[in-house]
């Protein structure tokens, strides 16, 4: 059976993980730790008054943390309820999803992947050139299910990293960051290959990604994978919380 929507989210939450959450009235608010927007976004449990969307601000800025909701689907009175209040839409997210077989037509040549847990220190240098720091890597080591990272190899040298994770049966690649000067040589492709290898060792039914809309880059590559565009979401923000 094809996983819904629904499911997916949890996925999400599940193998990017926020550093705590609680409820507060129909919203799941989360403390991020600098682990970025995906882990630090209030979500709509059910749906929210006024007097919610309030309380939910004021505990939000009591954490320290921005006035961020993620909409997702469903959530089409809350998205015109937080634009009335001036809230920007920011960072619109496609959601990728793919039988982990579909991506096993090739594998990556040898010695071009290895997959690893812990990440060696060339990854974690890797992934802070391309702005992904200490609080997204804290994300990584908080993921309960199984999870590796990625390690790439291109030209005889370091071409990128990645991170997966599973949760309730389906892999969910995240942090892909490839050197700049080892672009355009297919080292994003043998990553989410290689990611499927992985899940498939691990007995695994499906593979999914996430990547905002603007990277066009990305979304080719997900189209041809084969991989379906199963679901959105996007982030609404306080206009004084936009600097």
């Amino acid at each position: 059976m094809t996983p819904d929507t629904a499911h997916l989210y949890n996925v999400i939450d599940g193998t990017w993980p926020a550093a705590a959450t609680k409820q507060t009235g129909p919203f799941l608010l989360r403390r991020g730790d600098g682990g970025g927007q995906r882990v630090s976004a209030a979500t709509a449990l059910a749906p929210a008054s006024n007097n919610a969307i309030d309380a939910a601000e004021t505990a939000m800025l009591a954490m320290g943390q921005p006035r961020l909701f993620q909409i997702r689907a469903g959530d089409d009175a809350l998205d015109a309820a937080l634009a009335a209040r001036g809230y920007a839409v920011v960072d619109p997210v496609n959601l990728y999803l793919a039988p982990v077989a579909q991506l096993l037509t090739d594998q990556p040549p040898p010695i071009t992947t290895f997959a690893l847990w812990e990440p060696l220190a060339i990854q974690i240098d890797i992934w802070a050139k391309g702005g992904i720091g200490p609080g997204r890597i804290a994300v990584m080591h908080r993921a309960k299910g199984p999870k590796t990272s990625i390690l790439g190899r291109l030209n005889d040298h370091p071409g990128g990293t990645a991170f997966v994770a599973i949760h309730d049966n389906i892999a969910m690649v995240h942090a892909i960051e490839v050197l700049p000067h080892q672009r355009q040589q297919g080292m994003a492709r043998w990553f989410m290959r290689s990611a499927a290898l992985w899940a498939q060792e691990h007995g695994t039914t499906h593979i999914a990604v996430v990547c905002t809309r603007a990277n066009r880059a990305a979304n080719a590559l997900y189209a041809s994978l084969g991989m379906a565009l199963v679901g959105q979401y996007h982030y609404r923000k306080h206009p004084d919380d936009m600097k």
